[in-house]
């Protein structure tokens, strides 16, 4: 984040800001992943979490606030920048689109917009995920996963990702559905038949298959970024969802945060589109047999819920040979997905070694 000024700014009122000072030593708190609370990396001071006895997790109804979002006016500009000046020294920070949580350029105060709890007409936040791997340990494991690459350049390996891993929440929505499913196709049972030349041929008899059945989906995930960075999100599950907590924005102290790109209609037809795939292939399941075909589908969607989740992620940006990378690791999991370079005289020396092999097979039973 950066300070500015511009016409197109709006001011933060202090209301909807939040810093964490230190009651110890007056610095600032940060989210402690070993203490799982806010801890002063200066005097040690621990602070627990407040959350209220009747905080819970809510499935949120819908259709409900998609027919709200339907009958209000959205505002003009949904990720118009806000600043907000430091209650710690006074420095100007500018908040600039789906950023919601970071520091301030001069200091280093953690502070956060408090467009979590809705405001700018924003879909508040319902849970988050605390960090429950720390730094050094998302380095180790970034360490195994370059190790691991068996068709990166060597050089790569050996010097490893270099760079400085930043926590970071990731805006996530989850859908779940009662669904009814109807639907007609075919079974396909494969058999054999020789031609006149004594050649064998697979052919298959198809035979009708329909059926009816109820299917219930629990909060399927729908990362609410964009484009190469949802990519890169989705196969960092599955996450340990079991372990999320009612929104609360003292986890969030010390790290970046991204509120939502991906709207909740668009979300939910990006998740609506996981259901059906995983419907066809429980479709596919029930009609059995060596092949299936689906002629007709028909599926309704009962007690349609979401929840606006936060997930968090380490993420590190690096450049080999002048080409920029990304990794990212799951603070909860630990698992690593990201880009590596690839060394193309490894690959055509395997596909060389694969040539070969086949060519001695095919010399031998010739002979």
């Amino acid at each position: 984040m950066t300070a500015s000024s511009t016409e197109a700014t709006q001011r933060l009122p202090e209301e909807q800001a939040r810093s964490f000072p230190c009651e110890g030593c007056g610095s600032d708190l940060e989210f402690n992943i070993q203490v799982q609370q806010l801890k002063c990396p200066y005097c040690g001071f621990e602070k627990e979490i407040d959350l209220s006895e009747d905080a819970v997790i809510q499935e949120q109804d819908l259709n409900a606030m998609l027919e709200a979002q339907a009958s209000h006016k959205a505002p003009k500009e949904k990720n118009q920048d806000t600043e907000y000046n430091c209650k710690t020294c006074a420095g100007t920070i500018l908040f600039q689109n789906n950023i919601i949580s970071t520091e301030c350029p001069y200091c280093g105060s953690p502070v956060q917009k408090d467009e979590v709890h809705g405001s700018d007409n924003r879909i508040p936040t319902d849970a988050v995920l605390p960090f429950m791997i720390a730094r050094d340990d998302a380095q180790q494991n970034l360490k195994d996963w370059v190790s691991s690459r068996w068709f990166a350049p060597g050089d790569f390996k050996e010097r490893g990702v270099k760079g400085k891993f930043n926590g970071l929440y990731m805006p996530h929505w989850t859908f779940d559905a009662l669904t009814f499913n109807e639907y007609r196709g075919e079974r396909g049972k494969n058999y054999t038949v020789k031609d006149n030349n004594g050649n064998t041929h697979t052919k298959t008899r198809w035979y009708p298959a329909n059926g009816r059945f109820q299917r219930f989906f629990d909060d399927v995930l729908v990362c609410a970024v964009r484009d190469a960075k949802r990519k890169l999100m989705e196969k960092l599950e599955p996450w340990y969802l079991d372990k999320v907590t009612p929104f609360n924005q003292e986890s969030l102290a010390g790290y970046t945060a991204m509120t939502y790109e991906v709207e909740l209609k668009e979300g939910f037809e990006i998740g609506k589109d996981r259901m059906d795939t995983a419907i066809r292939q429980e479709i596919k399941r029930r009609i059995g047999g060596d092949k299936q075909r689906i002629h007709h589908l028909k599926t309704r969607y009962d007690g349609l819920t979401y929840k606006n989740l936060m997930l968090p992620v380490w993420m590190l940006a690096y450049r080999y040979n002048d080409k920029s990378y990304q990794v990212v690791v799951n603070a909860s999991t630990g698992e690593v997905q990201g880009e590596r370079p690839w060394s193309w005289i490894k690959i055509f020396g395997v596909v060389l070694l694969g040539l070969s092999i086949v060519g001695g097979l095919y010399i031998l039973n010739g002979q």
